[in-house]
């Protein structure tokens, strides 16, 4: 799915705003020049001979000229082991979730301390069992509660754990343990990256504190475009009230006071059943496929391609959030075809507000009615 949760198609950055007749540290003040012939001498020690696109030279170059700056500006030694950990973190989850990169995944959020008796712990499990027949693999932070039950309904071959160094769970759990396709981690932030970043649908059940700090910021991300369109599924036992609950307070207590609009509503539903959650996240991808900017334009590749009827209906449904022109079909773009980036499929365009992103979200749910 995601290249990356912060590097994803997103709104447009927005300056900074500094504040008036307050001056700059001295801190953070721009260091001296970076020795430019002592980093490409870098580079060329670390790549060797290595073939790599311009592109990927580009960026090893620049982190390169990040740990120059580091090393030149008095960094202080627990900001460096900041730096350190969450780079080699990183640097791990990559080599390890890099050969699945094909396989779509559903990362699961809930709570840790939900027993295996509980309804919710068994409705959890019986929807990574689902996912992992239906050829998905599932995303954990591999510890207890809800992601043990993703972890054994999943079943260690269709599972990743991407787990975290706490006092009270030390170990990841024993449906996990011991699997190469296991991370541990040190920081939240790493973590919750790779949680989102790697994963095309999610899956949030009852939790704590964490859990909720997970949902919304996994909405925030959707939200802004940080992150690209994907299914969230809020499930709960039917006839639970945890996320009904949640609801009543983001209607009454978000939405009423213009905290976020009508459309964000689109960007999550909630479940009460396995085939509803299943149905939910594999519904998503009925006929769309993924995304990708190509300069100003958005690109939304699907497996079939509207009508012209269909397209007409689009345009009329959805000029609101088409900065100009209209919605229109293409074939692939250049930068698609120097990358061979599924470059058989159909895909319309458009020059997209970068805002309104619930009714993008409605838009993907448009596509998936069409039927060419």
């Amino acid at each position: 799915m995601n290249d990356a949760a912060n590097a994803a198609p997103g709104a447009s950055e927005q300056p900074v705003p500094r504040l008036a007749n307050v001056p700059v540290p001295s801190a953070v003040a721009p260091s001296e020049p970076a020795d430019e012939a002592a980093i490409d001498g870098a580079l060329l020690l670390l790549t060797g001979d290595r073939e790599l696109s311009r592109t990927q030279r580009t960026l090893l170059r620049s982190m390169l000229t990040t740990l120059w700056a580091l090393s030149r500006e008095g960094t202080a030694m627990g900001d460096l082991k900041i730096a350190d950990a969450a780079l080699a973190e990183m640097t791990e989850a990559f080599r390890v979730f890099a050969p699945y990169r094909h396989v779509r995944k559903v990362t699961m959020f809930g709570s840790a301390r939900t027993q295996p008796a509980d309804p919710v712990y068994v409705l959890a499990k019986d929807f990574a069992t689902r996912m992992a027949q239906a050829g998905w693999m599932v995303v954990t932070g591999a510890g207890p509660g809800i992601m043990a039950a993703g972890t054994e309904g999943a079943g260690r071959d269709h599972a990743f754990g991407v787990n975290i160094r706490l006092p009270m769970e030390a170990d990841a759990n024993p449906f996990i343990a011991q699997d190469p396709k296991l991370v541990e981690m040190r920081y939240f932030f790493t973590r919750k990256l790779m949680l989102i970043k790697e994963s095309d649908g999610y899956a949030v059940l009852p939790g704590g504190f964490g859990t909720q700090d997970e949902a919304f910021e996994l909405l925030t991300l959707i939200q802004v475009g940080k992150a690209e369109p994907a299914p969230v599924v809020l499930v709960e036992t039917d006839g639970g009230t945890y996320w009904h609950g949640w609801r009543r307070f983001v209607d009454d207590e978000i939405l009423a006071r213009g905290y976020i609009s009508t459309d964000d509503l689109a960007l999550f539903s909630v479940a009460t059943t396995v085939e509803q959650a299943a149905d939910e996240v594999l519904g998503f991808y009925r006929n769309y496929h993924s995304c990708r900017w190509v300069g100003d334009l958005l690109v939304l590749r699907l497996q079939i391609a509207p009508s012209k009827a269909e397209m007409g209906e689009l345009n009329r449904r959805f000029a609101g959030i088409v900065a100009s022109g209209s919605i229109r079909l293409a074939g692939p773009f250049s930068p698609e075809r120097a990358d061979n980036d599924h470059v058989d499929l159909p895909r319309v365009a458009l020059r997209f507000d970068r805002y309104h992103f619930g009714q993008l979200r409605t838009l993907i749910d448009a596509l998936n009615q069409c039927t060419g």
